[in-house]
């Protein structure tokens, strides 16, 4: 259970004192979309059930990920932390060369740690670097996701891959329910018949990446609520970027905020893809987030993964 949580943290993490925002140093600096115009749901032929039912069903953005391992491509990832007044406390960056062919699947072109990142033991200061290799360093080393659907459990013990499929439903499928995160599990469900009343609406037409037009669907917690009410739903905002030609998910951004006896986060953290040839491809991840867990040091990072120079191997 400890080790779910620490996973789920990773990513969904913590500002102590329940109410401070993150407000510090974003490596994030790639703009990918611009948008054009609102869009007036009454004048389409779809609407928000449209657009929700392509979020709770929508394989491909998944697929994306475990197209990977078919290619070749260069993995460039900036890590930082931060003291309790968000001042830069250690910067980690790693250029990493992934070949999916011969046994030495990654190479680093360039690694360099600077500040307060490691322990006297050598192993990282912080759990969310910790979880930042468990995550992307192994993945790095293998050939990513594993052929199958998603399935948002997976019987059994709580195992390694066990950790990873919540994970994988957390940011994969949004508004579906985490089994084995207590006090948590539930309040995913979004776009549950209860939990609808709490949220609005709102969709834009726009331009990713220069050259594709997309929708920007944007889900956030209404202004009237109480701040009780508020302080209760754990999802912020969901924001999905969909490729109007097919309708495929391209991107995603969330932002949850929590708190409980056991543990506060509050993180944000985005998810792009795009084309090469004619299929989809991770290009960036950011995170921003702060965690506190009883017994631990307080946790301030964030970090900026981007994806490139993809290469499908000979004859493939």
């Amino acid at each position: 259970m400890k080790k779910v949580l620490l996973l789920f943290l990773f990513l969904f993490a913590l500002v102590p004192g329940f109410a401070q925002e993150i407000n510090r140093f974003n490596p994030d600096t790639i703009k990918t979309i611009q948008l054009d115009s609102a869009v007036n749901i009454q004048a389409q032929k779809f609407g928000v059930e449209t657009f929700i039912n392509a979020i709770i069903t929508d394989q491909s953005f998944y697929q994306a990920f475990k197209n990977m391992k078919r290619y070749n491509f260069t993995a460039e990832n900036r890590i930082y932390t931060y003291d309790k007044k968000d001042r830069i406390e250690g910067r980690i960056y790693r250029k990493i060369k992934h070949k999916n062919e011969g046994p030495d699947k990654m190479t680093y072109l360039v690694k360099q740690d600077t500040g307060k990142v490691y322990k006297k033991n050598g192993k990282y200061r912080l759990y969310t670097i910790e979880m930042f290799d468990y995550i992307f360093m192994n993945a790095y080393k293998t050939d990513f996701v594993k052929d199958g659907a998603m399935t948002g459990t997976v019987k059994g013990a709580e195992t390694n891959e066990s950790y990873k499929d919540k994970l994988k439903t957390l940011i994969f499928a949004p508004g579906r329910p985490v089994k084995g995160l207590p006090f948590i599990g539930n309040k995913t469900q979004i776009f549950s018949a209860n939990m609808r009343q709490y949220y609005d609406y709102a969709y834009h037409s726009g331009t990713y990446l220069d050259s594709i037009p997309v929708y920007r669907f944007k889900v956030t917690v209404k202004n009237d609520l109480t701040e009780s009410t508020k302080d209760g739903l754990m999802i912020k905002e969901l924001t999905t970027i969909f490729d109007k030609r097919n309708f495929e998910i391209l991107g995603r951004y969330v932002s949850m905020k929590y708190s409980n006896m056991l543990f506060d986060f509050d993180v944000r953290m985005n998810i792009e893809t795009s084309y090469f040839g004619d299929e989809k491809l991770p290009v960036k991840i950011t995170y921003q987030g702060n965690w506190d867990y009883p017994f631990k040091k307080e946790e301030r990072a964030s970090f900026l993964i981007v994806h490139k120079d993809y290469q499908a191997e000979k004859g493939k």
